[in-house]
Parts: C-alpha cells; sequence; structure tokens
C-alpha cells in the first residue's frame, strides 16, 4: 500500500468485493488509474479543486468526465437544488419544471422544438435512435464518436460482448471529416439507413463545409441527422456545437453539462419528429426528478446571464497555447501534441521505439497526480478555473516534460516509474 493512496487502496480492495471494477463508470474505473501512484475515490469537491478520500488536494482538470461546467458546488446550483429540495424529489404527476426547462433547451438550442428527458447520455442518443428509425421505417444506423453503453451503438464495438450479432449488424462506422466514408455506407445500405449520428466534434475541429455536406448527403438519403451533444452542448457554445459551427441537425442529445453534474440528460429535435415519442416507448419514472431539473434551470439561467462560455473559452486557449510552448520548448512535438476545442483539450502520447504511449502516459498520470493535479488525459475546463490554477499546471507540465525527453532520450523509464504501466484497453474514441 502507498503512503499518500493509503485509504483509497483500501477502499477499492473493499469495493471490488461487491462492484465489478470497482466503480459505476468505465471512465473512473481501476482500468484507467496505474495503481500506487492514483487516487481511486474522491470526497468532496469545490469550485475548481477536488479532495480524495486521503485528504489531498487536486486542481481537477476532468471535471467528472465533462460533466462540471460551472464548477463543483456551484452556489446557484445548489441553492436552487436546495430550495426545491424542500417541496421534494419526485411525484405521481408531472412538475412543472419539466416543461420550464424544457421551455429554456428550446430557447436556447437552434434545433430544439420539443424535449424528452433521460437521465444519462446512452439513455438521450438511444431515444433519439428509436425515434429516428420510427419516423423513417429503416433499421440501419450510421455512427461516427462514442454514443454510450446501449446494444445499438456498443455492439459495433470492440467492448460487443453480450450483444446479439443481429443488432450490431444493423450499425455502421463512418470517419470524421471523412464524407466518402458516409457517401459509401449509403451506397452500400440503399434506402436502409434510418439515421446518421456523430458527434460534432471531438478532438479536431470540422474541416470547412464537411458538416454542410453531411447534413445535405442525410437529407439525400432519407434519414435523420442526429448531433450528439453530450459533451459539446453547453460547453462550446450555450445551444452547443450546433450554435457555434451554424449547421442545425434534426435532433440532439444533450447530457452532462446541461446540469453542471446532476443526472439528466435530453433528446431535442424537430416537432414532427419528436411527436412520435408519443407512440414509441421512450419512459422513465425519474425522467422528472425535480432535483436535477432544478440544477438545470439555474445552469442554464447562469449560461445566459455571465459569460461563462466565453470564460471557459479563454482560460482554454492560454492553456491551450502554454502547453503548446512548452511541448516546442522540450522539444517533444514527436512525443506529445495537444489538440481540440479550448475546453475540451486532449493531450496526446505517441508511441515511441523503445516506450508505448501507455507506459508514457502512466508516467504523466503519476507525476500529475503526485502534484496536485487530476487529469484523465483531457483537460476539460470549467467556469472556476483561475489564473492559478493554469499558471501551477504549466509550471508542473514544464518539469514533466522535461523529464519526459530524457526518459525518451536516454531510455530512463525505470528509474521514474513506481508502479505497473497501464494497458492498451477499450477507447472510446
Amino acid at each position: 500500500m502507498s503512503e499518500r493512496y493509503y485509504n483509497s487502496e483500501q477502499l477499492l480492495e473493499r469495493a471490488l468485493k461487491t462492484i465489478p471494477l470497482g466503480s459505476q463508470t468505465f471512465s473512473k474505473s481501476k482500468t484507467q488509474y496505474p495503481f500506487g501512484v492514483s487516487p481511486y475515490f474522491i470526497k468532496k469537491g469545490l469550485g475548481s479543486r477536488v479532495w480524495d478520500v486521503d485528504n489531498n488536494e487536486y486542481i481537477d482538470f476532468a471535471n467528472s468526465l465533462c460533466s462540471v461546467t460551472l464548477g463543483y458546488n456551484d452556489v446557484d446550483v445548489t441553492n436552487a437544488v436546495r430550495e426545491q429540495l424542500e417541496d421534494g424529489t419526485i411525484f405521481t404527476l408531472p412538475h412543472t419544471l419539466e416543461f420550464e426547462v424544457a421551455e429554456k433547451m428550446v430557447e436556447m438550442i437552434p434545433c430544439a422544438e420539443m424535449v424528452r428527458f433521460g437521465k444519462n447520455g446512452s439513455d438521450a442518443t438511444s431515444g433519439a435512435i428509436r425515434v429516428a428509425r420510427a419516423y423513417t421505417g429503416r433499421d440501419h444506423v450510421a455512427v461516427c464518436g462514442y454514443h454510450g453503453w446501449q446494444d445499438w451503438y456498443i455492439g459495433a464495438t470492440a467492448r460487443n460482448l453480450g450483444v446479439p450479432k443481429a443488432v450490431s449488424d444493423l450499425t455502421h462506422t463512418f470517419q470524421y471529416n471523412d464524407i466518402n466514408s458516409l457517401k459509401k455506407l449509403f451506397l452500400e445500405y440503399p434506402d436502409q439507413i434510418a439515421a446518421v449520428i456523430l458527434e460534432p466534434m471531438n478532438i479536431a475541429y470540422p474541416h470547412e463545409g464537411f458538416l454542410e455536406e453531411l447534413k445535405e448527403l442525410t437529407h439525400q438519403n432519407g434519414a435523420v441527422l442526429i448531433f450528439d451533444e453530450t459533451i459539446t452542448g453547453f460547453r462550446y457554445a450555450n445551444g452547443g456545437a450546433q450554435e457555434l459551427f451554424g449547421v442545425t441537425p434534426d435532433l440532439a442529445t444533450f447530457g452532462k453539462g446541461l446540469a453542471n453534474g446532476y443526472p439528466l440528460s435530453a433528446v431535442v429535435g424537430k416537432a414532427e419528429i419528436m411527436r412520435l415519442m408519443e407512440e414509441i416507448f421512450f419512459s422513465f419514472t425519474f425522467g422528472g426528478e425535480t432535483l436535477s431539473l432544478a440544477a438545470a434551470k439555474a445552469t442554464m439561467s447562469k449560461m445566459q446571464s455571465q459569460p461563462i462560455v466565453e470564460t471557459i473559452h479563454n482560460q482554454g486557449r492560454k492553456l491551450l497555447s502554454g502547453i503548446q510552448n512548452l511541448i516546442n520548448k522540450h522539444e517533444l512535438s514527436d512525443v506529445l501534441s495537444i489538440a481540440g476545442h479550448p475546453s475540451w483539450l486532449f493531450l496526446t502520447f505517441k508511441d515511441q521505439s523503445t516506450y508505448s504511449q501507455w507506459e508514457l502516459k502512466t508516467l504523466y498520470f503519476q507525476e500529475m497526480f503526485s502534484h496536485g493535479f487530476l487529469t484523465t488525459g483531457t483537460f476539460n475546463m470549467s467556469y472556476a478555473h483561475t489564473d492559478q490554477d493554469i499558471s501551477d499546471l504549466l509550471h508542473v507540465c514544464d518539469s514533466f516534460f522535461e523529464k519526459l525527453k530524457d526518459v525518451v532520450q536516454n531510455q530512463t523509464l525505470h528509474l521514474h516509474l513506481q508502479c505497473e504501466p497501464l494497458v492498451p484497453l477499450f477507447r472510446v474514441r
């Protein structure tokens, strides 16, 4: 047992007795964090900071997998939830918050004419696919990016254990920024594709005209265009990536930052399609749970009244340029790269002749955690990140990059790494 993470490791051993992988979320599990140099359980969060069960403090640049945009325990969100808690959380009939939040989403999101709520992003993407299939009378789906755990999507990935082949065979992948890869699918499955679903952006920006051409191609072939904005929504712009890039889909899915970390997701889109929600079965006992809806209303109201998105983008640009300058300073462009939108940045390690990207990334985690920074390889910015947070991170990166250069050039990983390296796993993107 390590001294710094003693309680985390003890509790992980306990959790593994009753919970597969010790976590409810694959991306938060022990598969992602090298044993001996990682925290495994967080006790509390405030602003840009969290504290683990060993009372180690971290500046959090993961922000609960992009769920937290305002910062942990935002006072306005917390007050709204606390006030609603006094009245109750779930009832026999709907609460007015359901349509109040829906109205605000229609007000903010270009494609939104009607709204239905779920609890996770996977609820929303699955609901969007089901209603698109009902609308078109078709079965096949074209996908690009990550869209959750449900059979219709995950069956087309390496994590397809337990998914019937008949289901997997209905989902087909195409490549981002490669319109010909989508054209090929429409040629292979003429008049059979119900929907094209994609993350409008993750690591790479869309090439000029790509999203516009994709929309035109989708409609020419009688399919429904769905933007999965589970992450990009309320992060790239108040109305999501569709607002930022000026391309309006037929349907879109939202989650994560919608309620600043409270469990809520949504399918939104054209009324003509969304009205079929009355015919398909998309129903949740807790879809109208009021604490998350109160959090969503407070979150969206704050985003409308304060420069949340602008601030997140400005802070992200500082981090992006700072890290790129450090990569250049240490001549590590063959080892590292940083890309993405300023609100959601990806630090990517590259395989070397001596060490794999996974070995180098393990060292990165070890050093970041030990210096009080929580990251998963991405930098998911929040409104709570200060200039000092960014300055402190860049200072640690400067020191780590110097060490990394020595490791790569002189093959000294064994002198620095204090744990077994991570191994290649299922990658969602």
